[in-house]
């Protein structure tokens, strides 16, 4: 991408709803340190705690949640977002219920975002790992709320007669772990920010020496894939209209 900013022209907020603290950075934390540092208003919806996460079993399972929240406060942070919008769900049982749906276009409809970034509904064979079934199950329910549900005013109507929230609608969708991304994000000059962002989740990644290989790997063949110039590093995502 020539022009760092002609992914966001006329892109004012944007919302990134997960399944998972670390999701978010895994995914776009080059591409949302770049919006932000171009002023756009980012902010999270994280569905669960991540309190089924971790590798220290000497750390009581009580205890991960909160500082899985603490961290993942700690990476947002790092790439320029303070607003994060939990939803306590429980780890490793997350479905796209009528629930959750609900919960979500509560937030868009707080938010009023103009872009909406989430995890893919769909299963990617090729990149398994970013198909957990949480995270299927929030994409799913993501792409509910952006349609129809925020935006139809009958649906879930104690959202309007009792919390006052009127309808939105989502101009458009952004998928990450899409298998068919049709949208390349040059994240080369945030790469080192993307990688301080995911330091951040120690509970996660402290035993992972080769992380910043790893993600190197995984971006720079990405940007290969995407098609952009050799040595360049990428995020990438399926757009869709939505308005």
């Amino acid at each position: 991408m020539t022009d760092p900013t002609s992914d966001i022209e006329g892109i004012s907020k944007i919302l990134v709803v997960t399944a998972h603290p670390d999701d978010v950075d895994f995914g776009s934390g080059g591409t949302i340190a770049r919006w932000t540092k171009a002023g756009v208003d980012v902010q999270y919806c994280i569905a669960t705690d991540g309190d089924a996460g971790g590798f220290d079993e000497a750390v009581p399972r009580n205890e991960i949640g909160p500082i899985r929240r603490r961290e993942q406060t700690a990476a947002a942070k790092t790439v320029g977002v303070t607003q994060i919008h939990w939803l306590g769900y429980p780890d490793g049982r997350v479905t796209a219920s009528l629930d959750l749906r609900r919960d979500i276009s509560r937030v868009i409809r707080q938010v009023k975002p103009d872009r909406v970034l989430a995890q893919s509904p769909e299963r990617n064979w090729e990149r398994i790992y970013a198909s957990h079934p949480d995270h299927l199950a929030v994409g799913e329910a993501t792409a509910c709320a952006v349609y129809p549900d925020a935006r139809n005013p009958f649906a879930f109507p104690e959202l309007l007669q009792q919390e006052g929230l009127k309808e939105h609608t989502v101009p458009e969708l952004w998928l990450m772990a899409f298998s068919d991304a049709d949208e390349a994000s040059d994240i080369t000059d945030t790469f080192d920010t993307k990688v301080a962002a995911l330091r951040c989740h120690e509970s996660q990644v402290a035993h992972r020496d080769d992380l910043e290989q790893m993600l190197r790997g995984w971006s720079g063949a990405i940007a290969s894939k995407m098609g952009l110039p050799e040595g360049r590093l990428a995020e990438a995502f399926r757009r869709v209209n939505t308005a």
